[in-house]
């Protein structure tokens, strides 16, 4: 699944190309995403001049003046730009929006992203019941260890639990997750309650620093993620634990194991990540 370094990559490229271009046409090939494609959105977006393209949490916001155009890659979603004289639709194409010679085309085999609008005039779209409940932003000035234990105390689930549930902080997927866990040298099965200051100093610095360098590795691709110029994320080559079980660890040279957390795969260091 897309995560935060993913999105990010994204936005940024569809920011960089399209701010400023005008939307001369909508054309939604399938609405049926993992809510239905608004059948008002063509035509609330059409006419639209793009003031820019940016994210909170997963969700990518296309903003106009009229409103904004909240975009979720779920599951195996990819934006993609092509010429407006480019080759016919590929299958699991489901929403095209033209900008004078380009086309941003939403590609999503299994249908778990989403397309919606939320018009000006309903307010601020942070305000949105899809992101109002989202936790901080990993690069909010305002992140940092004492935001991070705050939002740990009393918690005894699994601190990578918790970090995927992303209440505490956004966008910290399952290889984010275990890559700042081993950074910080924290044992991703530790009561998220149970982390000190001086750990949660580790982990905050460790899950911005693992998500700056995703972002410039083009993000992770393990399966359908590519960025909008078709190329794959190659975050996963440089990772340090993900992926690397039964290798050395990179700091004691300890065989890295491989347990599963909520049906998701975790990597870690017996030694340097003690419970």
């Amino acid at each position: 699944m897309p995560e935060l370094p993913e999105v990010e990559v994204t936005a940024r490229s569809l920011d960089g190309a399209l701010r400023g271009a005008r939307v001369e046409e909508v054309r939604v090939r399938e609405r049926r995403l993992r809510w239905p494609v608004p059948t008002r959105i063509a035509g609330a977006m059409r006419g639209e001049r793009l003031e820019g393209v940016g994210r909170r949490g997963k969700y990518l916001l296309w903003r106009f003046a009229a409103g904004t155009a909240l975009s979720h890659l779920g599951m195996s979603g990819t934006w993609r730009l092509v010429p407006r004289d480019g080759a016919l639709p590929a299958r699991h194409d489901h929403v095209e929006i033209g900008f004078g010679t380009q086309v941003a085309v939403f590609n999503d085999p299994r249908r778990f992203g989403a397309l919606l609008w939320h018009p000006a005039g309903h307010g601020d779209v942070l305000d949105h019941p899809l992101l109002a409940g989202l936790g901080i932003e990993p690069f909010d000035p305002a992140f940092g260890g004492a935001c991070l234990r705050r939002s740990l105390r009393g918690l005894r689930a699994p601190i990578k639990q918790v970090l995927l549930a992303g209440r505490a902080v956004v966008g910290v997927g399952n290889i984010y997750a275990t890559e700042s866990l081993f950074e910080a040298r924290i044992h991703p099965a530790a009561p998220a309650g149970s982390l000190g200051a001086a750990r949660c100093d580790r982990l905050a610095a460790a899950i911005q620093g693992v998500l700056e360098r995703a972002i410039r590795a083009g993000g992770s691709t393990l399966r359908d993620f590519s960025g909008v110029d078709g190329i794959a994320g190659a975050y996963t080559v440089q990772a340090l634990a993900y992926g690397r079980e039964g290798e050395p660890c990179p700091r004691c040279a300890r065989p890295l194991r491989r347990i599963v957390q909520g049906a998701r795969a975790t990597y870690y260091c017996p030694r340097c990540q003690r419970r």
